[in-house]
């Protein structure tokens, strides 16, 4: 840092003032820039800023350090150092910095080292011009937790014994799921989630689809949806997962203890707010030593006690002494963590979640054929066993998802060897007197009745393609999933090479229907159903027993996002 020189007339200048003085704040953008002209103290020849991003969670602490960085009248080669802090979800951050050669902030405290790695990998992957990012050692801790009201927490065992992460992932308990493209508590979730569900070369289990399906059927934008559900006393309000520090803020700011939590059974992911050192060519000379000056308020004694006062835990995870359950609704005990993801599984976990949570507009064609009422291993009737699976599967849909439902084998409704059962449309619009989620229940529950006769699976395909891509969405995912237990059987139906070729020169990259198909038990024509979902950019499956329909639909479903391009 430069030494200082006398005053010369007209230089901007700086004298120590009270902070309440000091803060003759410009807002611009969401951000306060200190910069005060005054009529003594150390000669300025013009300003450096010093832009700062931080996780709203950290806000107030960062601007008192802030504060007491500017109360030193910090000079850098001759000019006043500016900071300006903005407030900024870490997600948002994320996605932009790794372009952003215009004005980027030189520091940055997110929330977890989760978004700084990912954004590091991927300004990588932008060449030489993306900002360099080197991820500083964290400034503060906080463990995620198991949220929500006294009663629903009660009802998993709360106070009495930690809560398991298992129960976040039972289909018999509420749970919601802050968006994880946007919030760090949801991502997170996803990373323990998917550490308990997901194979260990990195791809989703079906176990895992179907976890991610319950708990993000009613996602929130952000937690704070989440615990004002909880604050405004909402009798049904679901379980979530919070920040410790965040449980801590909502209630004092409720005036009182209304949400509780619960460190997870079997360990849990830290947020560790890292300090980001943002570096880019070309930036203004001094920067290099204006955040170092910043950076030694913001590790301060002072700022550690700040950091304390707001609910955070010291960087090695050492809570502030205090914290009660009765009062505050979490414990300040130790606390088991678990590994931090790496950028790689982040991105994994990224588009897992994006396949899942896409709005899908899907047909779903079930074969009736007579050979459907035959027993399987578990002693129901091939045809029961399917329904289930594709009510299972389809119950995890958000209301939002278009889907409608198709019966076929031979001359169910002549001169179609199809039925439409229910017409595709979003699962919580009303039809004929009750929502279409309650008419595919009774379609599907009516399949039995409907039994009988051959297999036209060829006219069955080239008629459902055709049908979704002529009624196509663009801003949707459009499919066909269909289910056989045989092979096409009807002479009058157009043979698998005219098929293909149909398929083939009528499928148009712009409007994609990609088509899953899934072969029930050993007598399923698999070389044909391989073909033709290779002709639409689909996925083939064999389910032999039952209990396998249920998964290959499940990662049918997880097959949407990339298809036809996996």
């Amino acid at each position: 840092m430069a030494t200082r020189n006398r005053a010369t007339p007209g230089r901007l200048r700086r004298v120590a003032l009270p902070v309440g003085a000091l803060l003759g704040v410009v807002a611009a953008a969401g951000a306060a820039v200190v910069a005060i002209r005054v009529t003594g103290g150390p000669e300025c020849r013009g300003t450096l800023p010093l832009k700062v991003a931080v996780t709203p969670a950290v806000e107030q602490v960062v601007r008192g350090a802030a504060d007491d960085y500017l109360a030193t009248r910090p000079v850098v080669d001759g000019r006043c150092v500016q900071v300006q802090v903005e407030a900024r979800g870490a997600a948002d951050v994320a996605k932009e910095l790794p372009t952003a050669q215009i004005n980027p902030p030189a520091l940055w405290v997110p929330d977890s080292s989760m978004w700084a790695a990912e954004t590091r990998r991927q300004s990588g992957d932008e060449g030489s011009g993306a900002p360099r990012l080197e991820i500083r050692a964290p400034l503060a801790t906080s463990p995620l937790l198991i949220a929500g009201s006294e009663r629903a927490m009660t009802a998993l065992g709360w106070p009495v014994t930690p809560v398991s992460w298992a129960r976040v992932v039972d289909p018999k308990v509420s749970v919601t799921l802050s968006d994880p493209t946007t919030s760090t508590e949801g991502l997170a979730t996803l990373a323990v989630i998917r550490a308990r569900l997901g194979n260990p070369d990195g791809t989703p289990r079906p176990e895992l689809i179907g976890a991610l399906l319950r708990v993000g059927r009613d996602a929130l934008p952000s937690v704070r949806d989440a615990f004002g559900k909880v604050v405004q006393g909402t009798e049904d309000a679901p379980v979530f997962t919070a920040s410790e520090q965040g449980v801590l803020s909502a209630n004092r700011a409720a005036g009182e203890r209304r949400v509780v939590a619960s460190q997870p059974k079997e360990g849990t992911v830290a947020f560790d707010f890292p300090l980001v050192r943002v570096s880019r060519a070309g930036e203004a000379a001094g920067t290099e030593a204006a955040a170092a000056g910043f950076e030694q308020a913001l590790r301060a004694d002072r700022t550690d006690r700040r950091f304390a006062e707001a609910g955070f835990r010291a960087p090695d995870g050492t809570a502030p002494e205090g914290w009660t359950t009765e009062a505050d609704g979490v414990r300040g005990s130790d606390v088991a963590t678990l590994a931090t993801p790496s950028p790689d599984e982040v991105s994994e976990l990224l588009r897992t979640w994006g396949a899942v949570s896409l709005d899908t507009r899907l047909l779903a064609v079930l074969d009736v054929s007579g050979s459907m009422a035959e027993t399987t291993s578990d002693g129901r009737t091939r045809v029961d066993a399917a329904k289930e699976a594709a009510l299972t599967a389809l119950g995890m849909l958000p209301d939002t998802s278009e889907i409608g439902l198709w019966a076929f084998s031979t001359n169910k409704k002549p001169p179609n060897d199809w039925i439409e059962l229910v017409p595709i449309g979003p699962l919580g619009e009303p039809i004929a007197g009750a929502p279409r989620r309650v008419q595919l229940q009774k379609g599907a529950n009516g399949l039995n009745q409907l039994v009988g006769g051959g297999t036209a699976l060829n006219d069955t395909v080239l008629a459902a393609f055709r049908h979704v891509q002529r009624t196509y969405d663009p801003s949707m995912i459009n499919s066909v999933t269909l289910m056989t237990d045989g092979s096409n059987d009807d002479i009058s139906s157009i043979d698998l090479p005219s098929l293909l070729t149909a398929l083939r020169e009528e499928a148009d990259p712009s409007r994609p229907v990609p088509m899953m198909m899934i072969g029930l038990g050993r007598e399923a024509d698999m070389d044909a159903l391989k073909h033709i979902a290779e002709a639409t950019g689909g996925k083939a499956y064999q389910a032999l027993e039952p209990e396998d329909i249920r998964g290959v639909l499940l990662d049918a479903i997880s097959q949407r996002r990339c298809r036809p391009n996996c």
